[in-house]
């Protein structure tokens, strides 16, 4: 018996962060409420709570969530050079199937920017983990004979990163912009 509610629970649980991350993408954190998630889900407040007890931790949890099931074959420190900047790019094409994702960390992270947002703290370690990671990867690339980008590894870091997230926007406004073709592009200008 206590097995099956545990069972019934996880499913509520994971309906919940389903239903959530829709929301939030849609609406954004501000923009979206927990009653809102919680008349979504076929639920009363009360019991949204219970799983999820403020809206902060809902949304840490649809974070979380993400990260965890993001799909990337390894991890950024398992790959080296231009095997970790194949990866974004092929993170970018994961992503064209991913409208609903793609669409919640685009506005997410765009109001996560105020200091008081919960996921502030979050975003702003993701971003600096990321580009720490990319920049790591162009010097080992220029190690391995590739040429020096201009401005060095951390620019060109911060340059990638900003071009994939622009083109994720692109894309979201405009669904025939190809996000693959132009990282590829920007990849192939650094790397002739």
């Amino acid at each position: 018996m206590a097995r099956e509610l545990s069972d019934r629970g996880g499913a509520t649980r994971e309906h919940i962060l389903d239903t959530a991350t829709q929301a939030f993408a849609e609406a954004g954190f501000q923009g979206t409420s927990v009653r809102e998630i919680a008349a979504r889900c076929g639920l009363t407040h009360p019991a949204l709570i219970y799983h999820f007890p403020t809206k902060a931790a809902l949304l840490m949890a649809v974070l979380e969530r993400r990260d965890d099931t993001e799909g990337r074959a390894v991890s950024f420190d398992e790959l080296r050079g231009r095997a970790l900047l194949d990866e974004l790019v092929a993170t970018v094409r994961r992503n064209v199937g991913r409208p609903g994702i793609v669409s919640l960390y685009a506005t997410l992270s765009a109001e996560a920017t105020d200091a008081g947002h919960p996921a502030h703290a979050y975003f702003a370690r993701r971003y600096a983990n990321l580009r720490a990671a990319v920049a790591r990867a162009y010097r080992e690339a220029v190690e391995d004979g590739a040429r020096e980008p201009v401005g060095g590894a951390g620019l060109a870091a911060a340059q990638l990163v900003a071009v994939m997230d622009g083109l994720q926007v692109q894309w979201l406004l405009d669904p025939s912009v190809d996000m693959v073709a132009a990282v590829e592009a920007h990849l192939s200008a650094q790397f002739p």
